[in-house]
C-alpha cells in the first residue's frame, strides 16, 4: 500500500511538471511569434518598441547622414645629416676670416600625413558639421557618404575653435539625407544615447551607452566648455560624429575621451544647442560673433565669497576691467561680483561666459552685481567679442616641483618655437627647485609624467594631483627638438 502511494505521488509530480512546462513552452512560443510580428522600419519611431528594435531603427535612420572624413596634410620634417660635419673639414680658413656664415644647416623632407574623423549632414545641400580639430590646418578634406565609394572634396565654410566646431560642404549633385537636431537642454542623466561614427576608419560603427553627466568643463580643450559626458564608446575617428537619443535626434557632437589607460567609458560631446548657434552663423557669414563685456573673471571660492559678504559661492568675480570696454562704460568695477544676468542667476564663471557669448552684440542687458555687500543693477550695451578678446582669468597654474606650465597655444608655440601640438610648456622654473636641479628649462614641453601621457593642461593636472609630495617622479621632456627622461626629486 505504501509503495503504491509513493508511485502515485511520483507519477503525479511528473504529470504536473509536463503540464507546467508544456504551457510554459506554448506561452513562450506565442510571445516569440508576437515579438517577431513587430515590423522594423526606420520611420516608425513613435510606435511602441522594444529597446533592441529601437536601437536598430535609430541606426537605420541616422547612419545615412553620417560621413567619414579623411584629411591630408603635407608635413615638413627636419633632420641633421650625420655626415654634415664634413663641411667643417672642407671649410676654407678665409670663410672664418671674412666672417662668412657656417654652411651647416638642417635638411628637410616632406611626407603626406593622413587623418580620420567623422561628421554628419545638417542640410540636404551638403553642409556637414564636424569638430574643428578634425580639419584644422590640413591641405585637403575628403568626404565619403554611406553606400557611395566616391570621395568628395570638401570646402571649409567656417570654423569656430572656441567651441571646436567646423562647417564644411560638399557638392554631391543631389539632395542628401540630413540628421534631425534635438534639444540638448532637455536631456537627462541616465537617458540612452547612441554614438555613430568611423573609429579607426571602421565605417558606420554604432555604440550604445547613457548620458553619464551634463555640464562638464575645466579640461582646457576649448574656451566654451559645457560637455555632455557619456559611456557610449568613443574612439579615435569618432570625433565630429553625432551622439543621438532614442528618437534618432542629434543631441551632441562627439569630441574627445579620457585616455583609455586612465579610465574606461568616459567620453564627451558638445551639446547640439551650442552647435545650432554656431552652424547658423557659419553658414550665413562664415564666422561666429559673440557678445562681449570686456572683463577678466575669476572663480569664487569659499574664502572669497565670505570676504565679499556673500551667503553662497555663486557668481563671477571681476578681477580686471578692460579699458574702453562695454563693462567700463556701463559702470562695472574691479571687485564687483556679477550675480545676475538678464534676471537669471549666475552660477559661476562658465555660466556667465556662456550667457554673454550667446547675447547678440548691440543688445542692452541688465546685469546684477554685488558691491559693498549690496546688490546693484546696471544697464550695459553688449559689444562684439574681438578675435582674441580676454574673458576669463583662470587661476594660475600652481608651482609643482618648482615649475609652472601653460597650455600649448599658438602663441606659446610661436614664442618657444615648438612644433608639437600635445603636451604642456614650462613657462617658469624656480631657482634651486627639484625642476631646476634636474635641468628643466623654460620652453620645455612635458610629454609624460610617470606612465601618464600628457596631451593638454587637463592631463597635467590629473597626473600630478595624486603624487605624494616626497616621491620621485619620472618626466619625459622635449626641448630643442630632443626628448629625454628626467627624474624630479620629491619636495621636503
Amino acid at each position: 500500500m505504501r509503495k503504491n502511494i509513493l508511485v502515485g505521488f511520483v507519477l503525479g509530480l511528473a504529470f504536473s511538471f509536463i503540464v507546467f512546462t508544456g504551457y510554459s513552452a506554448v506561452e513562450k512560443k506565442a510571445e516569440l511569434k508576437k515579438f517577431n510580428s513587430v515590423p522594423i522600419t526606420p520611420t516608425s519611431l513613435d510606435e511602441p518598441l522594444t529597446l533592441q528594435s529601437a536601437f536598430v531603427q535609430v541606426a537605420k535612420l541616422v547612419k545615412p547622414s553620417v560621413v567619414q572624413i579623411t584629411t591630408e596634410k603635407i608635413v615638413t620634417y627636419r633632420y641633421w645629416d650625420p655626415f654634415g660635419d664634413l663641411d667643417e673639414f672642407f671649410r676654407s680658413p678665409f670663410d672664418e676670416f671674412f666672417g662668412l656664415p657656417k654652411r651647416k644647416q638642417p635638411k628637410t623632407y616632406q611626407k603626406k600625413q593622413e587623418g580620420l574623423g567623422s561628421g554628419f549632414i545638417v542640410d540636404e545641400d551638403g553642409y556637414i558639421l564636424t569638430n574643428n580639430h578634425v580639419i584644422e590646418g590640413v591641405d585637403k578634406i575628403l568626404v565619403k557618404l554611406l553606400g557611395d565609394e566616391r570621395k568628395y572634396e570638401a570646402k571649409v565654410i567656417g570654423t569656430d575653435p572656441k567651441t571646436d566646431l567646423a562647417l564644411i560642404k560638399i557638392n554631391a549633385g543631389r539632395p542628401l539625407p540630413s540628421a534631425k537636431l534635438g534639444d540638448s537642454d532637455k536631456i537627462e542623466v541616465g537617458e540612452w544615447v547612441i554614438a555613430i561614427g568611423n573609429p579607426f576608419g571602421l565605417e558606420e560603427t554604432v555604440t550604445v551607452g547613457v548620458i553619464s553627466a551634463k555640464g562638464r568643463s575645466g579640461f582646457g580643450i576649448t574656451q566654451y566648455e559645457d560637455f555632455i559626458q557619456t559611456d557610449a564608446a568613443i574612439n579615435p575617428g569618432n570625433s565630429g560624429g553625432p551622439l543621438v537619443n532614442i528618437k534618432g535626434e542629434v543631441i551632441g557632437i562627439n569630441t574627445f575621451i579620457i585616455a583609455p589607460y586612465v579610465a574606461q567609458g568616459v567620453g564627451f560631446a558638445i551639446p547640439v544647442n551650442i552647435a545650432k548657434r554656431v552652424f547658423s552663423q557659419l553658414k550665413e557669414k562664415g564666422k561666429v560673433t559673440r557678445g562681449y563685456l570686456g572683463v577678466l573673471l575669476q572663480p569664487l571660492d569659499e574664502e572669497l565669497a565670505k570676504s565679499f559678504g556673500l551667503s553662497e559661492i555663486k557668481g563671477a568675480l571681476v578681477a580686471q576691467v578692460i579699458d574702453n570696454s562695454p563693462a567700463e562704460k556701463g559702470g562695472i568695477k574691479e571687485g564687483d561680483v556679477i550675480i545676475e544676468y538678464e534676471g537669471n542667476k549666475v552660477e559661476d564663471v562658465k555660466d556667465l561666459q556662456m550667457k554673454v557669448a550667446n547675447t547678440p552684440p548691440g543688445k542692452n542687458v541688465t546685469i546684477g552685481i554685488w558691491r559693498d555687500k549690496k546688490k546693484i543693477n546696471l544697464n550695459i550695451k553688449v559689444g562684439e567679442m574681438p578675435e582674441e578678446g580676454p574673458t576669463v582669468l583662470e587661476k594660475e597654474e600652481r608651482l609643482w616641483r618648482g615649475i609652472r606650465v601653460s597650455s600649448l597655444t599658438e602663441e606659446m608655440r610661436a614664442q618657444f618655437d615648438i612644433e608639437d601640438n600635445e603636451g604642456v610648456v614650462v613657462t617658469y622654473v624656480e631657482t634651486s627647485s627639484p625642476a631646476d636641479e634636474s635641468g628643466i628649462k623654460v620652453g620645455s614641453v612635458i610629454k609624460m609624467i610617470n606612465n601618464y601621457k600628457i596631451s593638454n593642461i587637463s592631463d597635467y593636472r590629473n597626473a600630478i594631483k595624486n603624487i605624494p609630495k616626497n616621491q620621485e617622479v619620472r618626466v619625459l621632456i622635449k626641448y630643442g627638438g630632443r626628448s629625454r627622461f628626467m627624474i624630479l626629486k620629491g619636495e621636503k
